[in-house]
């Protein structure tokens, strides 16, 4: 049975988590009233993916770069208290699925370490998943920590089974076969990268997996960066683009069938069936009758990696 997908584009408040919240919420609203069941968010939106890191002078803004990153944790998401609760809340009022990005503050342990985490929150409003990027790329370094393969899962949802890896993770194949062999229907991939390569990519993933792919970025102007920015100006001009959006769907096997969303501050709707999903896998089941275990194997360690084990607990 095929779903509604609502694929949504809307800057965020950038270092803003409540006012940001507020444009999540009213978003949740609006497609859930269009008739979607299953939300996809884009990579760290919650408060903003950190794109003045690849901006800053190497070595000489560091007194810069320690103030937006004080502002990034103190409007961070720790996901051991409520600040998803108007989330989770949202979507058991409307019966939805919600897959959403952001900045994760580890406050189990360390305290100041953030994570680019995805969440999946299903239409009862429990959590389902979990999932922190396990390599951050180039300057996304100095922002977040490195994470485990403890949210690598598949889960089930009234959409069908959907799995997520965020931005470059999509080139990461054992990542993406780790996902596949766990029934994926439906793949998403929140993220920043909106180059002709990266829908080619998607696209690829789309046949090579035989799964639904959902692309998922801001579609985001300077003129979007509020005034309380520290130096603004200088480092997103009013009228730039810095993000073109290019929300996607992508059908099994590769075709586009609803967008790409160029520079439209918006949400992008689609159709979703899983049976397609296995209907593309006749011919090309990459880890069913297209593998070959006795030559190729995959271990994945899923074991949550703390810091520190105490022995009282």
């Amino acid at each position: 049975m095929a779903t509604t997908v609502a694929v949504i584009q809307k800057p965020p408040v950038l270092l803003e988590r409540e006012a940001t919240l507020e444009r999540m919420l009213a978003s949740i609203d609006e497609a859930a009233a269009a008739g979607a069941a299953l939300l996809v968010f884009p990579e760290a939106q919650l408060p903003g993916y950190p794109a003045w890191a690849w901006r800053l002078k190497p070595g000489g803004d560091m007194a810069l770069s320690a103030e937006l990153h004080a502002r990034l944790r103190a409007n961070a998401v720790d996901l051991d208290g409520e600040a998803l609760r108007p989330l989770e809340e949202a979507a058991a009022r409307h019966g939805v699925t919600l897959v959403l990005g952001c900045h994760e503050l580890d406050s189990r342990y360390s305290g100041t370490t953030l994570y680019n985490t995805l969440v999946v929150i299903g239409p009862d409003g429990a959590r389902l998943n979990r999932h922190r990027k396990l390599m951050p790329t180039n300057p996304e370094r100095m922002i977040w920590g490195l994470g485990d393969a403890s949210g690598l899962r598949v889960v089930a949802t009234p959409a069908g089974r959907l799995g997520c890896l965020i931005c470059w993770e999509c080139y990461m194949p054992l990542a993406r076969y780790a996902l596949y062999a766990q029934d994926l229907e439906i793949f998403i991939t929140p993220t920043w990268d909106t180059s002709d390569i990266c829908l080619a990519t998607l696209r690829h993933i789309a046949k090579e997996g035989g799964c639904w792919v959902i692309g998922s970025a801001p579609a985001m102007q300077g003129s979007d960066v509020p005034a309380s920015f520290p130096e603004r100006d200088r480092l997103f001009p009013p009228d730039e683009w810095i993000n073109d959006g290019n929300a996607v769907i992508i059908a099994p096997g590769g075709e586009v069938t609803a967008g790409p969303l160029h520079r439209e501050k918006g949400i992008l709707y689609g159709e979703v069936d899983p049976e397609l999903a296995r209907r593309a896998r006749r011919s090309l089941d990459v880890c069913g009758h297209y593998a070959r275990p006795d030559l190729f194997t995959l271990s994945v360690d899923r074991t949550p990696r703390g810091p520190v084990r105490f022995a009282d607990e």
